[in-house]
C-alpha cells in the first residue's frame, strides 16, 4: 500500500493507492505523477509577494492588496508591529549609523562625520560605510536569530545628514559633511553608496538623507521655525546634495522639522513630490523627522489639528511617521473624505519596496548578507580603519619652526594634560556607538613611547573654573607638553542632547571656554619656551586665536572616534603626515556673521563671504611642501555638454611622505549673486619623498550652471571664468583662464 500525504495552505491531499498489483514501470510513473502533482499545487499556492523570482513591483502591489485598510495604515508608523497572517514581521525603522552602528551595542566608533569630510577622502569614506553596514547586517542577523526586533537594530539607517553647515553657531553641524555643497554630495554619495551596498537586487542597508530641507539651525526653534529662501539659494546651497544623493540612489529620505518659506517640510508636496519625486525621479520611501507631524498643527499651526495633518502629509509624499500621527489618524481622515485609500496605498507601496529590496519577504539564506555574524562586528580590520580615518581627518592649524614631528629620542619627560585629554566623550562625538577599545589621547601617547619614557597625566581644568588649575606646575618639569581641550557633545549637539549649551544645543559665539584659554595661559608660564602642543577637539569653528599664542603647534581632532589617542600619536611622532583640510571655514568672529535666522548664503561660507578669516575652508598644513607642475592645460573656451580636464604632477619637495588634497576651484564672473569662487573637483593623493604624482582633474560644464530667478530654471552664463588649483580655498598653485558660451 502506497499512502501519499501533502497539506497546502488551502488544501489537505491525500493519496492512497494499491501497488502491490502494479509493475515497476506503472509505479514509477505514478511516483513522478504525484509528485509533479504535489510541486504544481503547492507553487500554485505560494503568493506572489513571497515568490521571490517575481518582479519586486508586482509583488509589493500584491502585498499591498492583501492588507486591510487598519493593517495598512498600522504600518505607516515607524513603530510597526506583526501582521502573522501574512508574514509581515515586526519592525522598528528607526536606526541611526552617522558614523558607526548607533545605540545598539558594540560597534566601531569613527570620526564623526565632520572629521570625515575633512579626509576629502570619498573612497575611504565609502569604506567606512561599508563596514557601518557589515556591522549592521551582523547585529541584525544575530538579533533576528533570537526573535528581537528592537529599535536601532534593524538595516533602516537615518544617516547620513547632509545640511549645509552654513553658520557655526549651529550645534549639529558636527553630524554634517560641512559648508560646501559639492564636498558634501561628493562624501554623502560615497557614504550611501557603501552603506547601501552593491548588489543589483538587495539593499545591504538602506540609507536616508536628511533633513530635507533648509535646515540647520537655530536648534532652540527648529519644531517653529520658518526658514525664509528664495529659489536660487535653495537650488544651488539647500538642495544641491540632496539631488547628488538621489541621483547615487538613496533609498530614503527624511523631511525636517522647519517650515520653509511658510510650508512645514513633512506636508510639503511641492518639496517632497513636485521637485523629490517628479523632477529628480526618486523612487525610495520619505520618513518625517521625528515628531514633525505633531509641530505641524501643535507648534507651526499651520494645520488645526492631526486628522487634517495625516491627510495633508499622505498626500504630500510622506510615507512613514516617526511618530503615530499617521497610524492614530489616517482612517480618520479617510472617513471625513480628506484622503482616499488609494492614495495611502501608493504611500504604503513606496514603504514597502523598502522592504523587500532589504528581504524581509525572501528566505535569509539567499540573501547575499546572511553570513554576518559577531565576527563580523568590530574586528581587527576595522578598528585598523578607524585609525586610517583619524589619521586622514586631523587638521595641523600651527607648526612654529617645524617643532612637529616630535622626536621620541629628544624628549624623555611628556606631559598631558587637559580637560579632554581622556575624556569619552570628546573622541566619539554625538550619535554615538559603544565600545570598551575607545584610545583616549593619554592612552595613545602611551602606548606610542617606550616605559623610559616618563609621562605624567593631569586634567588641568574643567569647562566652567576660570581660577583653579592643576597640572600646571608639573609640566614645567617636562620637556613637552600636550594640552588637548576644546568642547564636547555636551556643550554643542541636537537640543536636548547638548544639556550644557546655554543656546538649546547651539553655540552662542566661537569662544573656546574661558577657563580653557586661561588655563592654556597659566601653562605656558609654568612651562616657559618649552614646547606646548595643543590639540583642540570640537565639531564645529571655533576661536583658535585666543590660545593660539599659547601654544607651538595646534591640531584640530574634531571627534576623533575610538582611534583617537593612537591616531593622534601617529601624527606626533611622525609615523604619517598630517592631511586633514577644514570643511568649513573659521571666521575671526561671529560678528562677520549675518544673524543666525537669516538664511540668505550671502555673505555665508568661503563661497559668499569675502573678509578675511582665521582659516580658511580647505586649509590644514603638513609635515613636508608640494610644487604643482602645469602637465596639460584646459581648452580656452567650452560649451554646456563639454567638460573641462586639466592634468598637473604633485612633487613632494619634503623630508617625509605624505598625502596632499589638490582642490581645485572655479571663480565666476563678475555678475550678480556669483560665488567668489566655488569647490568643483578635489583629489587626495599620496607622494613619497621626492617622489611625483600625475593628477588629472574634470569638471563638467553642467555643473557650472546656475539657478536664474527671471527663468526660473537652471543656466549657463557666458564669459570669463577661471579654474585655480591648490591646497585651500586661498591657495593659488595653478591658474587657468578660459571662456563659457
Amino acid at each position: 500500500m502506497l499512502t501519499i500525504s501533502t497539506r497546502i495552505p488551502t488544501l489537505d491531499f491525500i493519496f492512497v493507492a494499491d501497488t502491490l498489483m502494479m509493475d515497476k514501470p506503472k509505479k514509477i510513473f505514478l511516483l513522478l505523477s504525484l509528485c509533479l502533482a504535489v510541486t504544481f499545487l503547492t507553487n500554485a499556492q505560494i503568493p506572489i509577494y513571497k515568490d521571490a523570482g517575481k518582479p519586486l513591483d508586482e509583488r509589493v502591489n500584491d502585498l499591498v492588496s492583501r492588507l486591510t485598510l487598519q493593517e495598512k495604515v498600522s504600518l505607516l508608523g515607524y513603530n510597526s508591529k506583526a501582521i502573522p497572517r501574512l508574514g509581515i514581521p515586526a519592525y522598528n525603522w528607526w536606526n541611526e549609523g552617522l558614523h558607526g552602528v548607533a545605540r545598539a551595542g558594540e560597534a566601531t566608533i569613527f570620526p564623526q562625520a565632520i572629521g570625515m569630510a575633512a579626509t576629502f577622502n570619498p573612497d575611504l569614506v565609502k569604506q567606512v560605510s561599508t563596514v557601518i553596514s557589515t556591522e549592521a547586517r551582523a547585529k541584525y542577523n544575530l538579533a533576528i536569530a533570537q526573535d528581537r526586533h528592537l529599535q536601532y537594530m534593524g538595516l533602516t539607517f537615518w544617516t547620513p545628514n547632509i545640511n549645509i553647515f552654513r553658520d557655526p553657531r549651529w550645534g549639529r553641524g558636527q553630524e554634517t559633511y560641512g559648508e560646501d555643497p559639492y564636498l558634501t554630495a561628493t562624501i554623502g554619495s560615497s557614504f550611501v553608496k557603501g552603506l547601501q551596498g552593491d548588489d543589483p537586487r538587495y539593499l545591504k542597508a538602506s540609507a536616508t538623507a536628511k533633513h530635507f530641507a533648509v535646515h540647520s539651525g537655530p536648534e532652540a526653534v527648529r519644531d517653529h521655525f520658518d526658514a525664509l529662501v528664495d529659489e536660487k539659494d535653495l537650488r544651488e546651497t539647500y538642495l544641491y546634495a540632496f539631488h547628488a544623493l538621489v541621483n547615487a540612489g538613496v533609498e530614503s529620505v527624511m523631511s525636517a522639522y522647519n517650515r520653509v518659506n511658510g510650508v512645514p517640510n513633512s506636508v510639503n508636496k511641492r518639496l517632497l513630490t513636485d521637485i523629490l519625486r517628479k523632477e529628480w525621479g526618486f523612487k525610495g520611501h520619505v520618513v518625517t523627522d521625528c515628531g514633525a507631524l505633531d509641530d505641524v498643527f501643535e507648534s507651526h499651526k499651520t494645520l488645526p489639528n492631526a486628522v487634517e495633518t495625516a491627510a495633508a502629509a499622505i498626500k504630500a509624499g510622506i510615507n512613514l511617521d516617526c511618530s503615530t500621527v499617521l497610524q492614530e489618524d489616517v482612517i480618520k481622515a479617510i472617513d471625513q473624505k480628506l484622503l482616499s485609500e488609494k492614495e495611502v496605498d501608493q504611500r504604503l507601496f513606496e514603504l514597502l519596496r523598502t522592504e523587500f529590496k532589504l528581504g524581509f519577504y525572501d528566505d535569509p539564506i539567499s540573501l547575499p548578507y546572511h553570513i554576518y555574524r559577531a565576527d563580523s562586528v568590530h574586528n581587527a580590520k576595522h578598528v585598523a580603519l578607524a585609525r586610517k580615518v583619524a589619521q586622514q581627518s586631523m587638521v595641523l592649524l600651527k607648526n612654529n619652526n617645524n617643532i612637529l614631528p616630535l622626536d621620541k629620542s629628544k624628549y624623555p619627560s611628556l606631559m598631558i594634560i587637559g580637560p579632554n585629554a581622556a575624556s569619552f566623550d570628546a573622541m566619539i562625538g554625538n550619535y554615538h556607538g559603544v565600545s570598551n577599545k575607545v584610545v583616549n589621547f593619554v592612552e595613545g601617547i602611551t602606548n606610542a613611547v617606550g616605559p623610559e619614557t616618563r609621562i605624567e597625566y593631569d586634567l588641568g581644568s574643567d569647562y566652567t573654573d576660570t581660577t583653579h588649575f592643576g597640572g600646571t606646575w608639573a609640566a614645567g618639569n617636562a620637556d613637552v607638553t600636550i594640552a588637548v581641550i576644546g568642547l564636547s557633545p555636551v556643550l554643542e549637539g541636537e537640543a536636548g542632547d547638548a544639556f550644557l549649551s546655554k543656546s538649546g544645543g547651539d553655540k552662542k559665539d566661537l569662544s573656546l571656554p574661558l577657563s580653557e584659554v586661561k588655563f592654556m595661559r597659566e601653562l605656558r608660564k609654568s612651562v616657559g619656551k618649552k614646547p606646548v602642543i595643543a590639540v583642540i577637539t570640537a565639531g564645529s569653528d571655533v576661536d583658535v586665536s585666543a590660545i593660539e599664542p599659547y601654544a607651538d603647534a595646534i591640531v584640530f581632532a574634531w571627534y576623533p572616534g575610538e582611534q583617537g589617542g593612537n591616531a593622534f600619536a601617529d601624527l606626533l611622532f611622525g609615523k604619517v603626515s598630517p592631511s586633514g583640510h577644514l570643511p568649513v571655514t573659521f571666521y575671526r568672529s561671529i560678528n562677520d556673521l549675518p544673524d543666525y535666522e537669516n538664511y540668505a548664503m550671502k555673505g555665508r561660507t568661503y563661497r559668499y563671504f569675502n573678509g578675511p578669516v582665521q582659516y580658511p575652508f580647505g586649509f590644514g598644513l603638513s609635515y613636508t611642501s608640494f610644487v604643482y607642475q602645469s602637465n596639460q592645460s584646459p581648452l580656452s573656451s567650452y560649451g554646456l555638454k563639454d567638460t573641462i580636464s586639466v592634468t598637473l604632477n604633485v612633487k613632494n619637495t619634503g623630508k617625509i611622505a605624505a598625502d596632499e588634497v589638490v582642490q581645485a576651484y572655479i571663480q565666476y564672473p563678475d555678475m550678480d549673486r556669483m560665488p567668489v569662487k566655488e569647490l568643483k573637483a578635489f583629489k587626495r593623493v599620496a607622494v613619497v619623498q621626492g617622489g611625483a604624482q600625475t593628477v588629472t582633474i574634470k569638471i563638467p560644464v553642467i555643473d557650472l550652471q546656475k539657478w536664474d530667478l527671471k527663468k526660473n530654471n537652471w543656466l549657463l552664463y557666458p564669459g570669463e571664468y577661471q579654474l585655480v588649483l591648490g591646497s585651500s580655498s586661498q591657495d593659488s598653485k595653478l591658474s587657468y583662464k578660459f571662456k563659457l558660451e
